[in-house]
């Protein structure tokens, strides 16, 4: 089978990816948990111990869950680099993840190395599992394009991030003297910047003209982009280094270069959203604009504080922090997952059609009411933690409830869909032969094999 250039009948099977799909939520819902009971302190530095159990569940529980379960099913899809054994690879990983992220972000509230220990070893394994699989998938693949090596870029930057985040780990944990102090702003700089930041515009490319219906993005940019991001990235890390950590001139410049960067990726696909051929309201979109003109703002925002004459409050890192975290890369999460579990699941019940019988669409399996209310209230969340940096006493608590909600009710949205996985006969199909057959949004169909 192959759609616009995919190969699908690589595809692993749909309980690896769902997996990570379906507990990634959670670990929001825990992440808002932590807020509610901690308040005002999580907001106060992005340093405090609650601060970073909060930081740790958002970004290991939610966001690495997502793009873990979403590597596994696009690199054969993508980069015809099926992973051998791809149920015990995730199974190892899924737990390894889960487990440490929650005995990391315990260690942090509770002040306990023994947690603290627990949690990097935890995930050192599930993550080392990965990256293997990951790697030599990669590395056995024929394909020789774009877009495989777009894919191993944010792989090696999930190496550099692990190995920092270990390093990390085992000082707090065991107590071991730190090599060198640039380590801690290297961890969570190769982690957003590079893992995370490399692997959506890597998707980017594909998706947003297949699920959004846009132009192509600009050929030079697809090319150089984020190999110069990655070079950047390693630039900078060599200027911290040999500084332990100081901010000289020339890690500032390329610090504004990966701004620059970003804020071009972003600006660049807001235009191509507004050439889309297809008009319809879609959550999906609403989701990337708010996405994309949140990264413009923390970068924009870091940009000014670096040429800021005056020493500014600690709460502007704790916008950036919230800009680029809940605001960029949560946005463009919850967004593809209501593309990506959709379209799975269509995809996954095509071998029970018969005569007369069609697989429900996409709209079908998930209303556009649903998506919506949970849109709503993801940005309403956002725009309550934006104020509550302000205003923290008072706000933190609505803004922890309002986050909760959204997790709950992406859960609640992503369990509708897998009803039709489990049980897909007799509620499932029909015999609605008037109804058009589905397709994803990428204006072609299903050539079957």
């Amino acid at each position: 089978m192959h759609q616009a250039g995919l190969q699908l009948e690589q595809a692993p099977p749909i309980s690896v990816p769902f997996r990570f799909f379906l507990t990634a939520p959670i670990f929001l819902v825990l992440a808002a948990a932590v807020l509610l009971w901690r308040g005002p302190e999580v907001l106060e530095s992005r340093l405090s111990p609650a601060a970073l159990a909060v930081t740790h569940l958002f970004t290991l529980g939610f966001m690495s869950m997502v793009m873990v379960g979403a590597m596994m099913q696009l690199l054969p899809v993508l980069a015809g680099a099926p992973i051998a054994r791809p149920r015990a690879v995730a199974a190892i990983t899924h737990t390894g993840v889960a487990f440490g992220t929650l005995s990391l972000a315990a260690g942090f509230l509770f002040g306990a190395p023994w947690l603290l220990n627990t949690g990097t070893v935890a995930l050192g394994i599930g993550f080392a599992v990965f990256i293997v699989a990951v790697a030599t998938a990669l590395w056995r693949s024929p394909v020789k394009d774009n877009t495989k090596r777009m894919l191993w870029l944010p792989v090696l930057s999930l190496v550099v991030t692990v190995a920092l985040g270990v390093t990390l780990g085992s000082s707090l944990g065991w107590g071991m003297a730190l090599a060198n102090v640039s380590i801690r702003y290297l961890h969570p700089g190769w982690g957003l910047l590079g893992w995370a930041g490399l692997l959506a515009i890597g998707v980017a490319y594909r998706v947003v003209p297949m699920f959004q219906i846009t132009p192509k993005y600009p050929t030079p940019m697809m090319k150089y982009l984020a190999a110069g991001v990655f070079l950047v990235l390693a630039l900078w890390s060599v200027a911290l280094w040999i500084d332990d950590g100081t901010w000289g001139p020339f890690a500032i410049a390329c610090a504004l270069a990966l701004a620059a960067a970003y804020v071009g990726f972003a600006a660049t696909t807001i235009v191509l959203q507004q050439l889309r051929r297809r008009r319809q309201p879609d959550v999906t979109l609403s989701f990337w604009k708010v996405g994309m003109a949140c990264l413009i703002a923390a970068n924009v925002t870091w940009a000014l504080r670096v040429f800021s004459p005056t020493e500014l409050p600690e709460a502007v890192d704790v916008l950036i922090g919230l800009l680029a975290l809940l605001g960029c890369a949560g946005s463009i999460i919850n967004g593809m997952l209501y593309k990506i579990v959709p379209f799975l699941t269509w995809f996954h019940l095509q071998p029970l059609t018969g005569a007369g019988r069609l697989v429900p669409n996409m709209k079908e399996m998930l209303s556009d009411a649903d998506q919506r209310l949970q849109f709503r209230v993801h940005v309403a969340a956002l725009a309550l933690l934006i104020a509550a940096v302000v205003w923290p006493s008072v706000l933190v608590y609505p803004a922890a409830l309002t986050l909760g909600a959204s997790g709950a009710l992406l859960e609640v949205n992503l369990l509708k869909v897998l009803r039709y996985v489990r049980n897909p006969m007799p509620s499932c199909l029909g015999s609605r032969s008037s109804h058009p057959q589905p397709t994803p949004a990428t204006g072609t169909s299903m050539q079957h094999k």
